[in-house]
């Protein structure tokens, strides 16, 4: 029996709630820069509704997005900043673990804009080194690609550190990743890596659920949180474009997500969150529900 672990929400969607500020593709790197203390409030509220991982504020901070906004040159202290800012909560809360964040190269749920496989893991490796010191462990979240996740596990596992990987999958069909890469397939091709869980992330739950029925077959520890987007339509996919082209759902209350929750645990994850639209009380709910609940390791022979 494995007890369920709490991922902590999405960071920038509640930048935007508590600010009324339009999003643009740098946000979440922006409003930090701003306003450090809402980003440290945050880290704070999600681990007082109970989560046990607070996520590095980094998902944007790679260099081909601070490039064109001038702000390249502050990448290594944007970096430090985030890290710090998620220590500096997790220390006041007293308990739970730092995940340095490693989001996608390209763009968001974009498959094809990434640089090579090999530059990638370079990009990859220099966040990797700059977070080490100040993380517990490193996610990777909401890789469209098998290349990407190729790139981006190879560069964190030399670090020493547990790797989970988030993968995202296709809206309509949750059997496939946003390449169209069946994700059986992707699963093999993860073995060799040995990553010390995979799961699924910034989908709508309801394709979440039908990849989790094949990801709880392939013997890795699982996870999943899910986003509260109606869907991701084609027009975020251009590189450059914000989170106000899309809408949120209005039926995911918090009772309703655990209960997208509840059908993940029966499937086997064991590390359960919340992606963009996934607030405190989204999570305050998973923890009221899930906090003290083991989950049998279906199917999980761990490497």
């Amino acid at each position: 029996m494995t007890k369920i672990t709490i991922l902590d929400g999405g960071m920038g969607q509640e930048l935007v709630h508590r600010t009324g500020r339009t999003p643009t593709g740098l946000w979440s790197c922006e409003l930090m820069m701003e306003r450090p203390d809402l980003v440290s409030a945050i880290h704070d509220d999600f681990f007082a509704a109970g989560a046990d991982v607070a996520t590095v504020n980094s998902y944007t901070l790679h260099r081909d997005r601070l490039r064109p906004a001038g702000l390249e040159d502050q990448f290594e202290q944007l970096h430090k900043l985030a890290c710090d800012l998620a220590r500096q909560s997790q220390q006041a809360h007293g308990s739970g673990l730092i995940a340095g964040c490693l989001g996608p190269l390209g763009w968001s749920y974009s498959h094809d804009g990434a640089p090579s496989e090999t530059a990638s893991t370079a990009l990859y490796e220099e966040i990797c080194r700059l977070q080490e010191d100040k993380v517990d462990l490193f996610v990777i979240e909401t890789i469209a690609s098998l290349s990407q996740a190729r790139a981006s596990l190879s560069a964190a596992q030399q670090f020493g550190k547990p790797v989970w990987i988030g993968l995202t999958v296709d809206d309509q069909n949750g059997k496939e990743l946003r390449s169209g890469e069946p994700l059986d397939i992707v699963l093999k091709e993860l073995e060799r890596f040995e990553p010390d869980a995979v799961l699924l992330n910034c989908s709508v739950p309801e394709a979440i659920t039908t990849g989790l029925g094949i990801l709880g077959q392939s013997g890795f520890r699982t996870g999943a949180y899910a986003n509260g987007f109606t869907a991701i339509k084609p027009e975020f996919l251009k590189k450059g474009s914000s989170v106000s082209n899309l809408s949120a759902r209005t039926d995911l209350t918090p009772s309703a997500y655990a209960d997208h929750a509840t059908t993940w645990i029966d499937l086997g994850a064991t590390i359960i969150g919340g992606c963009c639209e996934v607030g405190p009380e989204h999570i305050a709910e998973l923890s009221r529900r899930f906090a003290k609940a083991t989950a049998s390791d279906t199917g999980a022979a761990h490497h």
